[in-house]
């Protein structure tokens, strides 16, 4: 399968970017195939299909909008390199599980060429950085464990890391849209305006404040081609 072509389409409001989405994953023209948006947003915060809008504490002068993803509330802004890999799953073969695997594997690899390891912790979708040392390889307690089919997923354990990346999928007749987060060097604040993706006390650090002086071109460009490779299946 050829690699996604992509898109770099710079700093765009959401709402619009939103709807060329669903528009988007509508459509079957062959013409149009498949794409990988690259972008970042205006300030805004977005509540998944299932959100809780308690999690949103003090939005203040940022808008909140209400989006068809999986997922409870986050916030995208300047600085933020964010990823819609608008394709077609049947195709690949993959289902929604491994779908996010590979996901969250394209942001560890790209946080891997700033030297900085990335984890998953079960039981909680995106990307984590130990916030004492973002640069070991130490394997993190709090990973995903093998789980009897059936069992209920644990309580996360967000001790001792911050989360670095996010994600938030839709997929309907099986095609994928919206996608993940990357934090480079943002304004953090408005974090503290929500509890992120429903964690209260949940941290959120960018490459900025572990140390990495990373700039968004080369971030978003090294995170497409890291997409690229691993939806070329």
């Amino acid at each position: 399968m050829p690699a996604l072509p992509v898109r770099l389409i710079g700093r765009v409001d959401y709402l619009p970017t939103f709807q060329a989405m669903k528009d988007f994953a509508a459509q079957r023209l062959p013409q149009e195939g498949e794409q990988l948006w690259i972008c970042e947003h205006a300030p805004v915060f977005t509540l998944g299909l299932a959100g809780r809008p308690e999690h949103v504490l003090a939005p203040g002068d940022i808008p909140l909008v209400q989006t068809d993803r999986g997922g409870q509330v986050t916030y995208h802004g300047p600085g933020q390199v964010v990823a819609y890999p608008l394709i077609d799953l049947k195709p690949r073969g993959i289902f929604v599980k491994e779908y996010v695997w590979r996901l969250e594997e394209a942001v560890i690899r790209t946080l891997a060429h700033f030297g900085v390891t990335g984890h998953r912790v079960g039981g909680a979708p995106g990307i984590y950085v130990r916030l004492d040392d973002p640069f070991s390889h130490a394997v993190l307690l709090q990973k995903p464990q093998l789980r009897t089919p059936g069992s209920a997923a644990p309580t996360p354990d967000f001790t001792g890391l911050g989360k670095i990346a996010a994600l938030g999928i839709k997929v309907s007749n099986h095609r994928a849209y919206h996608g993940l987060a990357l934090n480079v060097a943002m304004d953090l604040e408005p974090f503290a305006r929500i509890n992120p993706c429903g964690y209260a006390g949940l941290k959120t650090v960018d490459l900025s404040t572990i140390g990495v002086s990373a700039s968004w071109d080369e971030a978003a460009h090294g995170l497409a081609a890291q997409l690229q490779r691993l939806l070329q299946v």
